[in-house]
């Protein structure tokens, strides 16, 4: 009895708090992501990786099945809060760029590229919070790969991504979780400040 209860005792358990707060899905599994979050810390992993006592196992359009000592839980994409919605500004867009003008890019070839460079975009991409205390106002790209998606849309590390299609970039597990919602639109627009000033950079899904 008491050697049952030291075994029990010593088996991983699911945090109670573990949350899957975004996830990427590409159309090789192994490269889809989650983050996940348990006592206010964030984990990026694929399928395989260990996070919070536990292994993932699956990654699927709003769901991530984590195993833990041989038991698999099913965690429900959530962020927490309410997604945000599509917002309205009293101020139009800003202007484009003159030297980023607007891309157009085939909407097949981009799932196929992030499909093959989510790895690489999350390990390469360093993302600088900004903002007065817990409120974020948006992220500093401090640190993106070349000759990625990121760039051919036309980022350049030092651009301050501040919101996509209306929807404000407040936090990262809504930056995660945009692409699923924007796979329907016909065209992409992201508002950021470079060199203190703001920009808009388009990109049209054909």
């Amino acid at each position: 009895m008491l050697a049952a209860l030291l075994l029990a005792a010593s088996l991983p358990s699911v945090p109670p708090d573990l949350a899957a707060v975004g996830i990427i899905v590409s159309p090789r599994p192994q490269a889809s992501v989650v983050i996940l979050r348990s006592g206010g810390r964030s984990r990026i992993v694929g399928v395989g990786e260990a996070a919070f006592g536990g292994k993932v196992a699956a990654i699927a359009p709003g769901r991530v099945t984590i195993e833990f000592d041989g038991e698999q839980t099913v965690l429900r994409l959530t962020a927490g809060a309410p997604l945000p919605t599509r917002v309205s500004f009293a101020a139009s867009d800003p202007p484009s760029d003159p030297t980023t003008p607007a891309r157009a890019m085939e909407r097949r070839e981009v799932e196929r590229r992030l499909g093959q460079e989510v790895s690489r975009i999350l390990a390469e991409t360093t993302l600088v919070p900004m903002g007065e205390g817990p409120q974020v106002a948006g992220f500093t790209l401090a640190r993106i790969p070349e000759g990625t998606l990121l760039t051919d849309a036309g980022l350049r590390p030092g651009d301050v991504l501040t919101r996509i299609n209306d929807i404000p970039v407040d936090s990262m597990a809504t930056l995660i979780s945009l692409w699923p919602r924007l796979q329907s639109e016909n065209t992409i627009r992201a508002v950021v400040l470079r060199n203190g000033q703001p920009i808009s950079l388009t990109v049209t899904l054909r």
